[in-house]
């Protein structure tokens, strides 16, 4: 397992974020909010909680060299499915494709350049600076040079299907895109982030990838968000989530990791609204050196409202994995359903991985439960499966997938097991998942499945 300490220090300096603040023509209040970003990453450590930094896996990471300023030519791209809003952020800059029927619905999409143009919206484009901000947060943050901002207006009577699309193509590369999205009350948003490489990345040393989404999910409103992480195993990449659900709204977030070489991602949820929702469904499979870094926070304020994060990884070789979720439930936050579960599964002795489950319960009239739980592959179900004439690595395998089905099968997309399984399988046996001019592996259409609450959120269920 690499352990190099990673030196911040060197990777990046003041000159270059200035040269993004000029490329991107950063109004003044948003340039001092850049350089104060990346002062914060010089003085604040990797891992704020000192509960978790015996568990940070970042070592091997060198950056130097990576920069903002990489630029290429636009990457070849598939047709566009039809009615989606389509985003691309590659070498060339961020290109965003509206179709007509969204545009005549009052659908509206902006790249950061456009937003940039209007001072007074930039910061509230931006949101808020997070309450407990880290090092490699606000390296996101200083080095933000994509955006796009979205609002679908109140009522909106067609579905929005989003589907952003990042391709890493050149060496040394920096892409740190923002998104926002903003639905209107009784809306319904499906969201696709999508993450590959060009072929033959991994010579060119590694590349560093920035994601932050903000959700505000109006009265009403159904937002899906899906992420498809898969870039070469030697992309640095880091996630930031941060959404807010309205009175009776409902907001999933859904992250599938196959690659990348260091991954860390945060996912902050915040329940106001009466009877607001949020489901958290997360896989990943790690295998080499890879390391995934999870951790979910959800936030009950509002009276009946309903939370679930579900997390699920696969470890080979010396890969390693840490998942920590947070249920807080704030004093007024009566008749809450709050569920948490973290598992893992090592498949080699090399790999680990730790589960933290945390519950905060400040208020009695509530269900909260959790589960965790990091084991070796059961040899009985080898046993059998190999007694039913199977090989023990396609045994492994069978027992591997079905681990990973349970997350896959909750989700509200329909048919997201099978969607996925390519890029599943194509990890599996080793095999890269490249973009390039023949094979483009973005995701096929989606659609949601049939909504309505089961018997499972129910108060007085049984949870799980």
């Amino acid at each position: 397992m690499a352990s190099a300490i990673p030196q911040f220090d060197r990777w990046f300096e003041e000159a270059q974020v200035q040269g993004v603040a000029d490329r991107m023509g950063d109004p003044p209040a948003v340039r001092s909010r850049r350089l104060a970003a990346f002062q914060a990453y010089h003085e604040l450590p990797l891992e704020p909680n000192p509960l978790y930094r015996k568990y940070v896996y970042f070592g091997g990471v060198d950056l130097t060299g990576v920069g903002p300023d990489r630029s290429g030519l636009p990457v070849a791209l598939p047709p566009t499915p039809e009615n989606t809003l389509r985003v691309v952020h590659d070498a060339s800059g961020t290109r965003i494709e509206l179709p007509d029927p969204l545009r005549a619905a009052g659908v509206r999409a902006e790249s950061a350049g456009d937003i940039w143009k209007n001072e007074g919206s930039t910061l509230a484009f931006l949101g808020p600076i997070p309450t407990q901000p880290d090092k490699l947060g606000s390296l996101l943050r200083a080095l933000q040079n994509r955006g796009v901002q979205i609002d679908i207006p109140d009522r909106c009577t067609l579905p929005v299907r989003i589907q952003d699309i990042t391709v890493l193509s050149q060496p040394g590369e920096a892409i740190s895109v923002h998104r926002a999205i903003s639905a209107g009350e009784n809306t319904r948003v499906l969201a696709s982030e999508e993450v590959y490489s060009t072929g033959g990345a991994g010579s060119a040393g590694q590349r560093l990838y920035g994601s932050s989404v903000r959700v505000n999910a109006a009265a009403g409103a159904s937002v899906h968000f899906l992420t498809v992480h898969a870039p070469d195993l030697h992309a640095v990449s880091l996630y930031e989530r941060v959404g807010t659900v309205g009175k009776g709204a409902k907001l999933a977030w859904l992250w599938s990791g196959f690659g990348g070489f260091r991954t860390r991602a945060k996912m902050l949820t915040e329940l106001p609204g009466q009877g607001s929702e949020v489901e958290d469904l997360q896989t990943f499979y790690g295998v080499g050196q890879q390391t995934y870094d999870s951790a979910v926070q959800i936030t009950h304020q509002g009276t009946d409202t309903r939370g679930q994060s579900i997390t699920r990884g696969l470890f080979q070789n010396e890969s390693r994995g840490m998942s920590r979720g947070l249920v807080r439930i704030e004093k007024e936050a009566r008749k809450t359903l709050s569920f948490l579960s973290e598992h893992a599964m090592l498949l080699s002795r090399g790999a680990r991985s730790e589960t933290i489950p945390v519950l905060e319960i400040l208020c009695r009239d509530v269900k909260a439960t959790h589960s965790s739980s990091v084991a070796p592959v059961d040899p009985e179900k080898v046993f059998y499966l190999e007694s039913s004439g199977l090989a023990g690595p396609d045994a492994i395998r069978m027992i591997g997938e079905g681990f990973l089905s349970h997350v896959l099968e909750r989700a509200p997309v329909s048919g997201l097991r099978e969607i996925l399984y390519p890029a599943l399988a194509a990890r599996w046996e080793g095999r890269e998942i490249t973009w390039g001019p023949e094979q483009f592996p973005a995701m096929p259409p989606l659609s949601v499945l049939t909504e309505g609450p089961s018997d499972e959120w129910r108060f007085d269920a049984k949870l799980r």
